[in-house]
């Protein structure tokens, strides 16, 4: 008998964070899901931070006046910023997981594009308004 012609067997591997980001063209949704979960971690890895900076605010007006002081510094408010991005986008992709929790109907792939659209929207106009207010435009 003749020797059987062996195909090459498939090779499957790991993928990782660089395929994820450079090679597949991930839909809106999967955006918004990981973004969700990114925020989610930032903010939870900068609590304590940001509830030490509280509590120092509302000890006396000294306090204050040197957590203002704080906070008139560019990498403060740079990094205030992205932490208010972080909250103000946690929080509307969390109401968008919400509404789809309550209404069965809207979970599929027309709504899911729409709502991380309505997402990446609302949550950059929140933080250009924050933005605006932390560098003094108004």
């Amino acid at each position: 008998m003749t020797e059987a012609v062996k195909k090459p067997r498939p090779e499957f591997r790991n993928i990782g964070i660089g395929d994820i980001t450079m090679t597949y063209r991930l839909p809106l949704a999967a955006k918004v899901s990981i973004l969700h979960r990114v925020s989610g971690a930032a903010l939870f890895l900068f609590l304590p931070f940001l509830l030490y900076l509280f509590s120092q605010s509302l000890t006396s007006e000294l306090s204050f006046e040197v957590f203002k002081g704080f906070l008139s510094n560019i990498i403060v408010k740079i990094v205030t910023l992205g932490l208010a991005w972080a909250f103000l986008f946690h929080f509307c992709a969390g109401v968008r997981h919400l509404l789809m929790d309550t209404n069965h109907d809207s979970v599929n792939k027309e709504s899911g594009k729409r709502t991380s659209i309505v997402v990446f929207v609302v949550s950059s106009i929140l933080t250009i308004a924050f933005a605006l207010k932390l560098f003094g435009a108004f």
